[in-house]
């Protein structure tokens, strides 16, 4: 995906978010559904998304970047970026995030808390979920990060049907 597009698929996020209602959360939206769906159909959504935007906070400032890694682990959604990163440090700072991810005439926004997973068996089941990542990051290599995410709570909208909640 070029850069032009990630653009425009940001702005649509936050502009779909503006004017759809859906800046509430996901307990006060007006008509949320839970239905029987997993992380694993988080995961996939972000899968197939290929793309999404992941927000943390620097001091009182947002800060939003692209991410494409996503990979479960010992029953874990995880990510994946280097300890050198400023996202990185955020995270240290305040674990608590948000991403957003498209695709086709859906939106997800996933919230919750990433917590720090530095066991070298989860650094590699990642690397190896993503093997072009070996040309930058080991295992082993002092700035390899993984993070899984604790208490999410992610929400599928669409505008033709009610939103569907799914925690975990």
């Amino acid at each position: 995906m070029n850069c032009g597009k990630l653009v425009l698929a940001a702005a649509f996020c936050g502009i779909a978010f503006q004017f759809c209602g859906c800046l509430s959360t996901p307990e006060t939206a007006a008509k949320v559904t839970e239905r029987s769906r997993s992380m694993k159909d988080v995961y996939q959504f972000l899968k197939d998304a290929g793309v999404y935007y992941i927000a943390t906070v620097e001091g009182n400032q947002p800060r939003v970047r692209p991410f494409g890694t996503i990979h479960i682990f010992e029953g874990k959604l995880y990510i994946q970026t280097g300890k050198k990163k400023n996202v990185s440090k955020q995270l240290g700072i305040n674990g608590k995030t948000e991403l957003c991810a498209m695709k086709g005439d859906e939106w997800i926004r996933l919230s919750g808390t990433l917590v720090n997973d530095d066991r070298r068996e989860a650094k590699v089941s990642m690397l190896d979920a993503y093997p072009s990542l070996k040309k930058m990051y080991s295992p082993d290599d002092g700035n390899t990060q993984v993070l899984y995410f604790k208490d999410a709570t992610a929400t599928i909208y669409s505008f033709s049907r009610d939103p569907i909640v799914i925690r975990f």
